[in-house]
């Protein structure tokens, strides 16, 4: 009986197994070639992070039939939730140290939604004259320098950030003049996570890894001269002068002279009774200002442990030099027609602004948030190459960028 049964059974098992295998088999090849229907409802969950609406979808789809996925990706972003989800949870990690996206919107947030709904050149995020408050008949508390209220209440009402925010210059509402903004540096969310306490290095460092997709450990060059160095910095730590030659000078070589660009700023709050700095401000020190530390319009901050090397440098005023236009950092891509040099937080947004890195890390970031995932083979590379030249040709417009993403990850 057994010897009958089990020719049975194995025979039995096998068709199984080949009806299996041909079902998942035919499963893939379904999901191989999806159609503009699937690709359209792909691209809409990318790129608004919702379903798209049936009218919607149907749009999208006809748009992928004639061959133009880019205006399936726009009529995606047409949706609010783009703004009020995407950009949203996209921006909210470079407000702040610990990169959550945990954070209310704030004036640096609400700036960079406004900004890309707006189709400005984005490389203003770090030097123009730009805010983007609540729309007025909102009945919102007005726009403050040392409370986030205002946009506090816009998150609280769900306002549709698509349709209710309106641009403004910071000079207008901050009363810092306009040729000391620069951009979301100078917003205030941006001054309490990197203006506060400290030395004001944070606010340069961060804006590397937001705006250039690099930290200071992997462009540090020891090669650099060290005269810009400030006084805070040991030359000899742990009494070992090798640390600092072989590693401190890398970061500080570079980074000092450019720092320098914020010695006019701090974000000024009562440590007290308000240890996270919640009704803190930004302030800045005007032409005629005194600081009683410095002597001059320099913040006092530049002089902490002035006394770690006495001989270090001074700052005396906001000053700063690219010394990373030399030596391996070249690779960043910096402007030749800027002249490498300058004074205050905007011409330093602009230096930043206008290099090859700054177009880079802005589609390498979208192309995460649309692909879900990093760049991994020659596709992906050449089409961030594609991209790239393409935001660099559409006078820095994101929208285009998320717009090739979406139609590059929709599948096929």
């Amino acid at each position: 009986m057994c010897v009958n049964k089990r020719p049975y059974t194995y025979s039995l098992w096998s068709r199984r197994i080949r009806s299996i295998l041909t079902c998942g088999l035919l499963v893939t090849s379904i999901a191989a070639v999806a159609g503009p229907r699937e690709q359209a409802k792909r691209m809409h969950d990318r790129i608004a992070g919702v379903p798209p609406t049936e009218a919607v979808l149907t749009q999208m789809a006809a748009d992928i039939a004639a061959g133009n996925p880019i205006a399936a990706a726009y009529k995606a972003m047409d949706n609010s939730a783009f703004y009020n989800v995407t950009l949203k949870n996209f921006v909210a990690p470079w407000t702040n140290e610990d990169q959550s996206v945990f954070v209310p919107l704030n004036d640096y947030t609400a700036t960079v939604i406004g900004m890309i709904r707006d189709d400005l050149d984005f490389r203003q995020v770090l030097y123009g004259d730009i805010l983007y408050v609540g729309a007025i008949n909102l009945g919102l508390p007005a726009y403050a320098m040392n409370d986030n209220a205002h946009y506090q209440a816009m998150e609280d009402q769900g306002v549709d950030l698509k349709t209710n925010l309106v641009r403004t210059m910071q000079s207008a509402v901050t009363g810092i003049p306009a040729e000391a903004t620069a951009g979301v540096i100078t917003t205030r969310a941006a001054a309490r996570a990197f203006f506060i306490a400290g030395t004001n290095r944070a606010m340069f460092r961060f804006t590397l890894i937001n705006y250039l997709c690099t930290d200071l450990e992997p462009i540090k060059d020891i090669s650099r001269p060290p005269d810009r160095i400030r006084q805070d910095v040991s030359r000899s730590p742990g009494g070992d002068s090798r640390i600092f030659l072989n590693k401190c000078i890398g970061c500080h070589s570079g980074m000092d002279p450019m720092a320098q660009a914020f010695a006019y700023y701090d974000y000024e709050y009562n440590a007290d009774a308000d240890p996270d700095g919640i009704n803190g401000r930004l302030v800045y020190n005007n032409v005629g200002t005194i600081d009683p530390d410095t002597g001059s319009r320099v913040q006092g901050k530049y002089l902490i442990n002035s006394d770690n090397f006495k001989a270090g440098y001074i700052t005396t005023d906001d000053h700063w030099d690219n010394y990373w236009r030399h030596g391996p950092n070249t690779l960043l891509g910096w402007d030749t027609a800027l002249s490498g040099s300058g004074a205050g937080a905007k011409s330093l947004g602009m230096e930043l602004a206008d290099s090859d890195a700054f177009a880079q890390c802005q589609v390498k970031k979208v192309f995460k948030t649309v692909c879900l995932r990093d760049p991994t083979d020659s596709n992906d590379f050449n089409k961030v190459a594609a991209m790239v030249s393409s935001f660099k040709s559409s006078n820095y417009k994101m929208k285009q960028v998320f717009a090739e993403a979406g139609a590059y990850c929709m599948g096929d």
